[in-house]
């Protein structure tokens, strides 16, 4: 899959621009604070239907206007599609080949794309809600099961904090059976596509680590929880650790377990990379677990995603710069630098200059 075309409107700092890419590797290089990384930020909105950067969709609208617009079409082993999304100060509309559509479930599935940018360090620095956003975000372009899923499962959560803070305990006491039997169906499904895809990403992102490093570094990644067994067994057990911790809840006024509070166990060389691990291993080892994102979504959808590297090659050392590059080989790539011959290596690229929100040509 590759996309083919941008179209921006009113969007951050670009007032109407279109972008050309090509299947292979497009860099969009220019100084700091053009819009190169507001370029690829629509570009990833409009493949899961979410910024990278805020939550809130009226921060992408140029200042001074009333609504942002931007479209892209995209050509894969099924045909081409389209994705256009408008943006108002109230809410937006989003079509998809011409059909409106509501739900944001309906946009996944339809272009692929992996992310990369500086910030993305917080997977392995910051704390599990980082690895867990990392984990909702990947598997639900996959699987459009998990991302309903999951809604409904925080839906379902947030009135059941809501209950545990209510003082009327016999009232607390008869209700939660009912928010958990439904609870525990969807946090089973949840647990379930984690456990599977962590155990396909792990060996993936030890062997991305192992190339950049030159077989320097080993990259572990592990569960911190591992769920096996049915959905059946899973919901079972999921819904006896609510029961038994109800106690526990009620003196809190919120849920401490279930799949909203996992994390991921990453180490490299045996030793706990959120703790301990430097600048540089931190980096490497996101990008590798990136690298690995990319793996699993070609295994799984039978064509590569886009690859986004946003503002990467200045972080990294020449020979995995190099490396980068030689990996990105097979794929479709949208690089952000300040200058371009940085990353190019004598290769043959659609460069794209960004002056202000406005393409050089």
């Amino acid at each position: 899959m590759f996309i083919k075309n941008l179209v921006l409107k009113n969007f951050r700092n670009y007032k109407e621009e279109r972008f050309e890419f090509s299947p292979e590797m497009n860099v969009l290089y220019g100084k700091n604070g053009q819009g190169k990384t507001n370029c690829a930020e629509a570009v990833f909105y409009l493949c899961t239907g979410a910024s990278p950067r805020t939550r809130k969709d009226k921060q992408l609208i140029m200042h001074g206007e009333t609504c942002a617009f931007f479209s892209s079409e995209s050509q894969g082993r099924y045909g081409n599609t389209e994705i256009c999304a408008t943006i108002t100060e109230s809410g937006r509309e989003v079509k998809l080949n011409g059909n409106k559509i509501t739900r944001n479930a309906d946009i996944l599935g339809n272009m692929y794309a992996v992310f990369f940018s500086p910030q993305e360090l917080r997977l392995i620095q910051d704390g599990p809600d980082e690895r867990r956003r990392f984990l909702n975000v990947s598997i639900s372009q996959l699987s459009k099961a998990y991302f309903i899923a999951l809604s409904r499962y925080n839906k379902i959560l947030e009135q059941r904090n809501n209950l545990l803070k209510n003082r009327d305990l016999d009232m607390v006491y008869d209700t939660l059976p009912v928010w958990d039997t439904q609870l525990c169906k969807y946090a089973a499904i949840i647990a379930s596509s984690r456990a599977d895809y962590i155990a396909k990403l792990a060996p993936a992102a030890s062997q991305a680590h192992a190339y950049l490093t030159d077989g320097a570094e080993e990259l572990i990644i592990s569960p911190e929880k591992k769920y096996k067994g049915s959905l059946e067994e899973l919901e079972k057990r999921l819904f006896d650790d609510l029961v038994y911790n109800y106690e526990r809840d009620i003196r809190l006024g919120f849920t401490a377990s279930g799949p909203h509070r996992d994390d991921l166990d990453i180490t490299i060389n045996g030793i706990d990379a959120k703790t301990f691990a430097s600048q540089g291993q931190t980096r490497t080892a996101a990008l590798s677990i990136k690298l690995a994102e990319v793996e699993l979504f070609k295994d799984a959808c039978g064509e590569p995603p886009v690859l986004i590297l946003d503002d990467v090659m200045s972080e990294l050392d020449l020979p995995r710069r190099k490396k980068l590059v030689g990996r990105c080989e097979g794929l479709q790539t949208i690089i952000t630098c300040t200058h371009a011959e940085r990353v190019l290596y004598g290769r043959t690229t659609n460069k794209i200059m960004i002056d202000n929100g406005v393409i050089k040509r």
